[in-house]
């Protein structure tokens, strides 16, 4: 995974598509962290250093272009202390991912897939990505399921 080369003209656009996500917050993280609850606006996620994962999915056709944030360094950056964490979608849906996940491969928190600003019609604004291609044990269901998109909330416990 390399630093994204075009990422200020993806932050640049993922504010221009949602002007009202720069001040409002799009991730909450409650539990075993640093002054929790953290409620993170869009403008400090794109803070965090940026990355770019180019990796197939089970949900989109081709392989596409993922940019955004690596989980390990949100975690970091929340001083977050768990071997758990519990991630909760806009709709509900609840998966647990141990924190080893993000310790062992370069998840990230997408923003964006092929330069379009990820919005809750299409999985954003932030979306769980495992970079399947770059692991053949990632091409398994249990890693599938933990492909959280309109992630809303993370619990570390």
């Amino acid at each position: 995974m390399k630093q994204a080369p075009r990422i200020w003209a993806c932050a640049a656009a993922l504010l221009t598509a949602w002007p009202a996500y720069a001040d409002m917050p799009v991730l909450t993280i409650t539990g075993a962290v640093e002054n929790a609850p953290v409620a993170l606006t869009l403008d400090e996620l794109l803070d965090l250093p940026q990355h770019q994962l180019t990796t197939s999915t089970t949900v989109t056709d081709g392989t596409p272009v993922f940019e955004g944030f690596l989980m390990r360094d949100l975690l970091d950056e929340v001083q977050a202390q768990g071997d758990m964490v519990v991630a909760y979608a806009l709709n509900d849906y609840r998966m647990e991912i141990p924190v080893s996940d993000f310790v062992d491969f370069d998840v990230m928190g997408a923003l964006s897939m092929d330069g379009m600003p990820l919005n809750p019609r299409d999985k954003g604004p932030v979306w769980i990505v495992y970079p399947r291609d770059d692991h053949r044990e990632l091409q398994d269901i249990r890693f599938d399921t933990r492909w959280v998109w309109q992630l809303v909330s993370l619990h570390v416990q």
